[in-house]
């Protein structure tokens, strides 16, 4: 995996950079990435990946720091539920009829000096 240093300036180009550090991950386990940032009017996913017969959608937080909690804390129940009707939607735009569908967080923390922390968990929702 080529390290790429984190960006220094806004929370979109942080999140930006999240997305690749975490899709690189992802395609490392050997999935194999089908979309990203696909949007629609419910909202976005920002990476959408295939794993054996399964179809991922994996939600990305990035921070700076944990001082306020760790990455994956932000995604609540709410954002759960959204993320489910997303995938459906996403589903049905593709015409697509996997045998498995599983949603995975990855939080990234990037400090400011050190490399960046990424936690994957599978199948949350």
């Amino acid at each position: 995996m080529t390290r790429v240093p984190a960006p220094t300036g806004d929370r979109a180009a942080l999140g930006a950079y999240g997305e690749v550090l975490a899709a690189q991950h992802l395609r490392a386990l050997g999935m194999v990435l089908l979309d990203h940032n696909w949007r629609c009017p419910a909202g976005e996913l920002d990476l959408v990946l295939r794993d054996g017969s399964a179809v991922v959608f994996c939600e990305v937080k990035t921070r700076r720091s944990s001082a306020y909690g760790s990455p994956l804390e932000a995604v609540t129940a709410h954002k759960a539920a959204r993320l489910r009707r997303l995938a459906a939607r996403w589903l049905e735009a593709h015409d697509v009829r996997p045998r498995e569908v599983r949603i995975d967080l990855v939080g990234i923390v990037c400090p400011r000096s050190g490399p960046p922390v990424l936690d994957h968990v599978a199948g949350v929702c």
